[in-house]
């Protein structure tokens, strides 16, 4: 009986020996293939997780793709470390040389893959729209079209008009797949308002535009600027011919009027053009148009409520994107006698000289 009882406690002694030792190696395993890096192309690899999925699926899923090796070590990996709760679904993407561990803990943390598109500063709204359908989010042209032109949807975004014009802001986004069109316009109707917020907190004294009539100045003064400097100089211009009654007289209201009647944008202003009655037109209405004639970026909006001091109604473009400030006409009309007639004279003579068209 002795003996048996002494069998039986050697060989349950050798069953945890080797349990401990299987275990052990195990454990090793899983930290070596835990740690070993492996890889990826050199566009990366992109999965979707989808919701719901068990860490044993997603094991399955990142060994199929080429993101681990062993999707059964994955598995234990993830229940040893307990982070199956914590992992997320989303589309991902996997680049350069990584470790399990580090897939893992992307897949914890919830860093998804992220599709940026640009808008520059002083688009409009119809120039904006298919920016965001040629972008990786393949957002439904047709779509963007109903939303802009639903008269609704911008006063839900916080636009206080009825329309989009100029509350698309200029800047850098990045989504998510899956990113519906109306998402990424409040975005954008967002981040207009939040650089309105900014610049508003440094408006200066005696400054009472109202938030539609700062982006409509801002639009201009973003369309007629080429040198950042001179934004809150080009503000004080359009300042001063407010207070004094004198219309703005700039050229791409002109052009967004005869947009508006004709339905073609043309980069072209006639004698006609200036003379043709329309809100929008600052040669033929007094005061600011009903509402922004483009997207400004945070400088013009800056620049429409902290305009610089000066005493200047007029500037003059030197055609390099500078302009010379004038504060009296005569001033004014010896400015466009040398910047616009005898500059474009010269340079027709120039080009008759080389024989260029």
């Amino acid at each position: 009986m002795k003996k048996l009882l002494l069998s039986l406690l050697v060989l349950g002694v050798l069953a945890v020996a080797l349990a401990g030792t299987w275990y052990l190696r195990r454990e090793q395993r899983i930290s070596a293939f835990a740690a070993a890096p492996i890889t990826l192309p050199a566009e990366g690899v992109t999965l979707a997780v989808p919701t719901g999925t068990s860490p044993r699926t997603l094991a399955k899923l990142l060994a199929d793709a080429g993101i681990v090796t062993d999707p059964e070590l994955l598995y234990l990996y993830i229940r040893r470390e307990r982070v199956g709760p914590r992992l997320k679904a989303g589309e991902y993407l996997f680049e350069g040389t990584l470790t399990p561990a580090q897939v893992v803990e992307q897949l914890a943390s919830g860093r998804v893959k992220l599709y940026r598109f640009t808008v520059p500063e002083g688009l409009r709204v119809e120039e904006i729209l298919p920016l965001l359908a040629g972008s990786e989010l393949k957002l439904d042209l047709e779509e963007l079209r109903r939303l802009a032109s639903d008269r609704n949807f911008p006063r839900e975004a916080g636009v206080p008009v009825a329309s989009l014009e100029g509350f698309l802001y200029p800047d850098t986004y990045a989504f998510t797949r899956g990113a519906t069109a109306k998402e990424v316009l409040t975005k954008m109707v967002e981040r207009a308002l939040e650089e309105y917020r900014k610049a508003d907190a440094q408006r200066k004294d005696g400054v009472k535009l109202s938030l539609l009539e700062t982006f409509t100045l801002a639009s201009i003064v973003e369309k007629e600027t080429g040198q950042p400097q001179e934004r809150p100089r080009i503000s004080c211009v359009f300042h001063n011919r407010l207070r004094q009654g004198i219309k703005l007289e700039t050229d791409p209201t002109v052009l967004y009027a005869m947009k508006l009647l004709r339905g073609v944008y043309s980069r072209n202003i006639t004698r006609k053009d200036l003379r043709t009655p329309h809100p929008y037109n600052t040669y033929t209405t007094p005061g600011l148009p009903p509402g922004p004639i483009a997207s400004p970026g945070a400088a013009a909006l800056q620049a429409a409520l902290h305009p610089l001091d000066c005493e200047d109604l007029f500037f003059v473009s030197r055609n390099d994107g500078t302009h010379i400030f004038c504060p009296t006409l005569e001033c004014h009309e010896a400015a466009v006698r040398k910047w616009q007639v005898e500059f474009f004279r010269e340079k027709r003579r120039r080009q008759r000289m080389n024989g260029t068209p």
